[in-house]
Order: structure tokens, then sequence, then C-alpha cells
């Protein structure tokens, strides 16, 4: 959660609450998730941002201390498994050191493969 006790109203609010530096990648994690999702609508749920798709959450993504988390984490094929191998860090989640580079790819393909699981879900064809 945000280091700042007040809970935000917007995504916005939420990035702005972390230092600059932090701040960067939250913005470039919200633009990624963007990208591979433009139906999806944003909003905070449990405190953090989310993106929610056909009513259904799609995708949330939280700044910590140390790191920055993205959850759910859907199943993929045996490449994208271990693609992902070193960030996983409980069920369905990830945890991306603040330390080292972000893989910008591999978040892109998580949205889509949550989306294709959101629509399998909602029936929805869109």
């Amino acid at each position: 959660m945000s280091p700042d006790k007040t809970k935000p109203r917007t995504i916005g609010e939420y990035i702005a609450s972390f230092p600059s530096d932090v701040q960067e990648i939250l913005q470039k994690i919200r633009a990624t998730i963007r990208k591979a999702a433009p139906e999806a609508e944003e909003t905070i749920s449990y405190g953090i941002p989310t993106f929610k798709l056909n009513g259904q959450y799609l995708i949330y993504f939280a700044g910590y201390k140390q790191h920055i988390a993205i959850y759910p984490v859907p199943e993929g094929d045996a490449d994208f498994n271990a693609a992902i191998a070193a960030y996983k860090s409980g069920k369905g989640t990830l945890q991306f050191p603040l330390d080292k580079p972000i893989p910008w790819r591999p978040i892109a393909r998580i949205v889509k493969l949550s989306i294709q699981q959101n629509l399998a879900r909602t029936g929805s064809r869109k």
C-alpha cells in the first residue's frame, strides 16, 4: 500500500504518494497495462490500482518499499512461466525489486493472458 496513510481515490493519487523514482515505474506499469487493455476501466480496489474489464477485475498493481507487485498472474505456457519464475512470490503474485530493471514484456503478456481469461469468464466477445 502507498506510504501515505490516507486511501487514494484514483490511480493518479496513489502513484503521487510515492517518491519520484518509484512514480516513474508505476506510471510506466500503468501505461503498459493501458496499452495492452485499452478498454479496461481504472479504479482503486483494496486501496491499490486496479484495472477492470467487463465488470470484473483484470489486474492489480502496487508499490511497496522495496518492490512493485502485480497480481493475479494467469497461467501461461512453459516459456512464459519460465520468464516469470524469478519474480514469483506466492500464489499468483509477482514481485519486481526496485533495485533491478523491470521486465516490461512479461507485464504486457500478463495483461493479455488476463484479458483472455476475463473474456472466457464473462462470455464477452470484445
